[in-house]
């Protein structure tokens, strides 16, 4: 094999190894899991966890108000919300550290998205997309039960 030719096969499968782990969801800390992207260690893809609760909304957070947390960094949108989450991070933060509610109800795990959510018993889940959160949306309370039942055994 030529040199160049080395070279190219290696610049492929690195490129498709970097491309693919992208998709591929990464917990910020083995103890305490949080989806965070590969190249990343933001969680809820920096939105605030709390405006969920406040503001019934997806709210973008910023560098100004961040903390760190189970291995992640957290980003708000006010200082009260970091304080609030900063009090009681369970009672804000993502269920099952952030990945797909649903795909943790299936056995498995994909990455939340921030725009795909709900509040359930005072709960905040996060979907893969539109159509997961369909689907999810359809029998909630059932596909939390399964999902609890999975969980944390999914990140196995």
């Amino acid at each position: 094999m030529t040199y160049r030719k080395t070279v190219r096969t290696a610049f492929v499968a690195t490129g498709l190894a970097l491309s693919t782990a992208t998709f591929i969801a990464m917990p910020a800390s083995a103890a305490d899991p949080v989806y965070t992207s590969f190249f990343s260690n933001v969680a809820v893809g920096g939105y605030d966890p709390v405006a969920y609760f406040t503001q019934s909304k997806p709210v973008k957070g910023s560098k100004k108000y961040q903390l760190s947390h189970t291995g992640a960094k957290w980003y708000f949108s006010s200082q009260a919300n970091l304080d609030a989450f900063q009090a009681n991070p369970a009672a804000y933060a993502p269920q099952y550290g952030g990945y797909c509610a649903w795909a943790v109800s299936q056995g498995y795990t994909a990455s939340g998205n921030p725009k795909n959510w709900a509040i359930e018993g005072g709960k905040l889940y996060l979907n893969y997309n539109d159509d997961v959160q369909q689907t999810w949306d359809g029998d909630r309370s059932g596909f939390i039960e399964l999902a609890n039942g999975n969980w944390p055994a999914v990140l196995n």
